[in-house]
């Protein structure tokens, strides 16, 4: 899966505290932000975050940083 020379990694990931829509809102805008993300979709009822990400432009440690910053708990899925 390459677009020019990135290449994009799928990530999932289990986001605790993520309880309502809004949260899930502000979770995808703080995301998007990042650069270097797309196809982002939060899902408050399953408490979960899909996306492709450039690890070139933001690397995974640095997204799983804002998402803490925002007061969530965040771990990867399988």
């Amino acid at each position: 899966m390459h677009k020019g020379t990135a290449a994009l990694v799928e990530l999932r990931y289990l986001v605790e505290g993520m309880d309502c829509s809004g949260c899930a809102l502000k979770i995808e805008d703080a995301v998007e932000q990042l650069g270097g993300a797309q196809d982002i979709q939060a899902n408050y009822k399953t408490q979960t975050l899909e996306l492709r990400l450039d690890e070139a432009t933001t690397p995974r440690t640095a997204l799983e940083e804002k998402i803490r910053g925002l007061g969530y708990g965040v771990a990867p899925l399988a």
